[in-house]
């Protein structure tokens, strides 16, 4: 159902998800590992995305592991976070503090989304129970918490494939 809402629905894109041919040299490998994890972009040839059976088989997750692969990188990585967020690295999990570090990133123009897929949520890597995200207004305090792609999700995906809606 995850990957089906890519084409259809009220928001689409120009993504289509088939199932592997033998002549088909790049593709995706859904696989349980440890965890829930995407390379960022393709990689070339076989290409896993890890969904542990026990925790990351939901729509959301399986949404944003695929983001992953499609080239997206963490909202909150934007290289314009800082207009709207402050980190708070005294919070995190000492070793972690990569997932909050700014990203060169091509954002095609659109605005920084908290209601995206792929916006961790305020105590994300928490080491105290403090949050770890804040939004600079200070009226926004529900994020992090997607259950599908959002609108500016699929915005994204079709300005960076091109896809004509």
């Amino acid at each position: 159902k995850a990957l089906r809402e890519f084409r259809r629905g009220e928001r689409k894109t120009c993504i289509r998800f088939v199932r592997k041919r033998s002549s088909d040299i790049n593709y995706l490998s859904f696989i349980s590992d440890m965890g829930c994890w995407s390379y960022l972009g393709q990689i070339g040839g076989r290409q896993p995305i890890s969904l542990q059976r026990n925790g990351c088989v939901f729509k959301n997750i399986v949404q944003h592991e695929v983001l992953h692969a499609l080239g997206l990188h963490h909202e909150q990585v934007r290289s314009d976070r800082d207009d709207h967020v402050i980190i708070k690295f005294e919070n995190i999990i000492s070793g972690t503090e990569g997932n909050f570090q700014i990203v060169d990133t091509n954002n095609l123009g659109t605005p920084y989304d908290f209601d995206s897929v792929m916006h961790y949520s305020p105590l994300a890597f928490s080491s105290n129970g403090e949050p770890t995200i804040v939004a600079i207004n200070s009226s926004i305090t529900d994020f992090g918490t997607a259950t599908e792609m959002s609108a500016r999700d699929y915005d994204l995906v079709n300005l960076l494939y091109e896809c004509c809606e």
